[in-house]
């Protein structure tokens, strides 16, 4: 791909992605490399939308990628496996060749893995490091770590250790990197991190993306209480395979899953509902999965009715537009002097710093901080 002078010239950001040779970072990646280079049109990416224009956010060209991961495939691999699976589009991994290659060499090992005696002062210090020679390396004027790695569980209260994801998100702060955590793990909101997030003056959002059931849960339940309809129950059940549903066959890790579907219901409603979400893992689904939502209310006289809503889609191919808006409208907050917690990009999260759990709602606090940033220096 040539790269005009004004191309040249302009400020690079770094991506940092934690969980980097998973599904949902190199499809961002690659996704990234093809609508740069005119391959593919910016489908599900908010950003690229007319009411961002005069945001000022990052060019997807200047974008590069970096990050942690403990598996050894390189990104070309896995973009072809991924290819394969019918995730990637037939050709495009053997087009963007060079931008996998280039990424996959900036990509560190993570860990901590199996027999790592290092304590977490010196795990988050090695992180760090990593980070701040990632930014020297490649010349960027800021990073922006997102967090895409598998789910981990919820953290017992009495464990000394910060769970994994935590000495990465501390390794962001220590690096000066504004944050993204679009799973359900700890990330920033380990107790033990709490003065240092404040201390630190950088933006950071999250948690969980939302991507597909309890995106259209966030539509549905205010649907309800503004028509004055009852919701008696609503109970859900998902089909997953993947990395994701091999996580996800973990209690621990699909009760920390499950407690921000569940949030967006209890906030919607005023009151969690009857019913649960299931999980299940089916291998053979791969990167792709189904979603079913059985829905209970009454309408006018006690009416009993229900409603029941199916969900298929490709979970990377969903939230890799989400993670390149996310790093992008992050870095721009950073470059723009905001600090602390975002929950203007509620939009984008089951499991916000805050405000509405309603899509609309949460879209129009969106746009209002696209038109703020805007207006900063």
């Amino acid at each position: 791909m040539t790269t005009t002078s004004s191309e040249s010239t302009t400020p690079r950001t770094g991506v940092w992605f934690v969980g980097a040779r998973g599904s949902v970072a190199t499809t961002a990646i690659a996704g990234c490399a093809a609508v740069t280079a005119g391959l593919h049109p910016p489908t599900g990416m908010v950003t690229e939308t007319a009411p961002f224009a005069p945001a000022g956010l990052p060019a997807l060209a200047s974008l590069v990628f970096g990050g942690h991961d403990t598996a050894s495939c390189p990104l070309p691999k896995r973009a072809e496996a991924l290819t394969a699976a019918g995730v990637l589009p037939h050709g495009l991994a053997g087009a963007i060749t060079a931008e996998l290659a280039a990424a996959d060499a900036e990509i560190r090992p993570g860990g901590p893995g199996p027999g790592d005696t290092r304590g977490d002062e010196e795990i988050i210090d090695g992180f760090a490091a990593d980070i701040a020679s990632f930014a020297r390396r490649t010349g960027v004027a800021r990073t922006v770590v997102v967090n895409v790695s598998s789910t981990e569980p919820l953290p017992r209260p009495d464990d000394p250790r910060l769970p994994p994801s935590s000495l990465y998100a501390a390794a962001a702060l220590r690096a000066g990197c504004g944050y993204v955590n679009f799973t359900p793990s700890t990330g920033l909101r380990a107790p033990a991190l709490a003065d240092a997030v404040a201390a630190s003056g950088l933006p950071h959002a999250g948690r969980d993306g939302k991507t597909g059931q309890t995106l259209l849960r966030s539509v549905l339940a205010p649907m309800f209480v503004q028509r004055a309809l009852t919701v008696r129950a609503w109970s859900g059940t998902n089909l997953l395979g993947g990395g994701d549903g091999a996580a996800l066959a973990d209690p621990a890790a699909a009760a920390a899953k499950n407690a921000g579907k569940e949030r967006v219901l209890a906030d919607a409603l005023g009151a969690a509902p009857e019913g649960e979400v299931h999980i299940d893992d089916v291998p053979a689904l791969g990167d792709w999965k189904t979603a079913w939502d059985h829905i209970a209310f009454d309408g006018f006289l006690g009416s009993r009715m229900i409603l029941q809503t199916t969900w298929q889609g490709c979970d990377s191919a969903l939230a890799a537009p989400l993670v390149l808006d996310l790093a992008r409208l992050v870095a721009r907050a950073h470059e723009a002097g905001i600090t602390g917690p975002l929950p203007q990009l509620g939009f984008y999260f089951k499991d916000p710093d805050g405000r509405s759990a309603a899509l609309a709602e949460q879209f129009a606090e969106l746009l209002a901080f696209a038109e703020r940033l805007g207006t900063q220096a």
